[in-house]
C-alpha cells in the first residue's frame, strides 16, 4: 500500500478563480478512477450546489460526490432515510452544471434500490439522464450485489458502500465501528464481483480496512476507516466547519460556520447603525 508523502511547505493561498478549462476538456471516468488502485491516493469529496463544487473542481479535487448526506447538512434532516429522488437529481444537476472534468458519483437513496432489480436499475438511469451522473453509489454488501449487477450490465458505473450504511444504520449497532471480519470481507467481494469499479468503507476496523484494500482489486474509499485506503472521502460541509454535529474522525480545515456567522453579525448591526449602505 502506498504511504503518505511526507508533510510539505504550506501551499501559497491564492484567491478563488473561475474554472477555466477548454471547453474539450472531458470528465475523468469510472475506468480511469479504478486504474488509480495501488498507484495514487486520490481525494474525493461531497458538494451539493455549484458554489462548492466549482470551489472543489477548482482546488483540484477530481472525483465528487453527491452523497445523500445532503439530507442532513442542507435540507435539515435527522437523517439521510427521508432524501427523495427528486431531490438527488436537483442538487446532482446543480453539480454537474457546475463542473467539467471531475467524475460525479450521486447517491441511490433509500427506498430506490431496495424493491427490485428493475426498479434500481430504472432509478440509476433517471440519475444519468436526469442528473448527469458519471456513477451512482449504492449502500450495502452481499446483499444488494444483484443491484449493482443489474445496473453495471447496462453500461452505469456502480460504487459500492459497506461498513457503516446511514441509510439502515439505526437497524444495527449505530455509527459503531464494524469490525466483523468474515462478513465485511465477504461484502466486499461480493461487490467487486458484482461489478462496482470502487467501494466505501465507512467507519470500519482500521487494520481491517487496510486488509480488505489489499485485496480487492477495486479502490477502497475510507470515510472514518483509516490512512491505509486507497482514497479518502470527507462531507464538505464537516471539512469547512459548517456543520455542528460532525463525527470524530473528521478533520475541519476551516471554520466557515464561524467567519459567515461574524460576517452576517457585523451586516445586521451596521445597517441598524446606518453605516449600511455608505451615504
Amino acid at each position: 500500500m502506498l504511504k503518505s508523502s511526507p508533510p510539505s511547505a504550506a501551499p501559497v493561498e491564492r484567491p478563488y478563480e473561475p474554472n477555466v478549462l477548454p471547453a474539450s476538456v472531458r470528465r475523468i471516468t469510472a475506468a480511469a478512477i479504478k486504474r488509480r488502485k495501488g498507484k495514487v491516493i486520490f481525494p474525493v469529496i461531497t458538494a451539493y450546489d455549484v458554489p462548492f463544487a466549482r470551489f472543489a473542481e477548482q482546488a483540484g479535487i477530481d472525483v465528487i460526490l453527491v452523497g445523500d448526506s445532503l439530507g442532513n447538512v442542507v435540507l435539515g434532516y435527522d437523517e439521510t432515510t427521508p432524501v427523495t429522488m427528486e431531490e438527488m437529481i436537483h442538487h446532482a444537476r446543480a453539480v454537474t452544471r457546475a463542473t467539467q472534468r471531475a467524475h460525479v458519483i450521486v447517491d441511490m437513496p433509500f427506498g430506490s434500490y431496495h424493491v427490485s432489480n428493475e426498479e434500481a436499475l430504472r432509478n440509476a438511469i433517471r440519475l444519468v439522464k436526469e442528473a448527469g451522473a458519471c456513477s451512482v453509489k449504492l449502500e450495502g454488501g452481499a446483499h444488494e450485489a444483484a443491484a449493482i449487477r443489474a445496473i453495471t450490465s447496462c453500461g452505469i458505473p456502480v460504487v459500492g458502500h459497506i461498513g457503516v450504511t446511514p441509510q439502515t444504520a439505526s437497524l444495527g449497532p449505530g455509527y459503531k465501528p464494524r469490525t466483523h471480519r468474515d462478513r465485511l470481507m465477504n461484502d466486499a467481494k461480493a461487490v467487486e464481483e458484482a461489478g462496482a469499479y470502487a467501494i466505501v468503507l465507512e467507519v470500519v476496523d482500521h487494520a481491517l480496512a487496510g486488509e480488505i484494500s489489499r485485496e480487492l482489486k477495486i479502490p477502497t474509499i475510507g470515510i472514518g476507516a483509516g490512512p491505509q485506503c486507497d482514497s479518502q472521502v470527507l462531507v464538505m460541509h464537516d471539512l469547512l466547519g459548517m456543520y455542528p454535529n460532525s463525527p470524530s474522525f473528521a478533520a475541519r480545515y476551516a471554520e466557515l460556520g464561524t467567519l459567515a456567522t461574524h460576517a452576517l453579525r457585523t451586516y445586521a448591526e451596521d445597517v441598524r447603525e446606518n453605516k449600511f449602505p455608505a451615504g
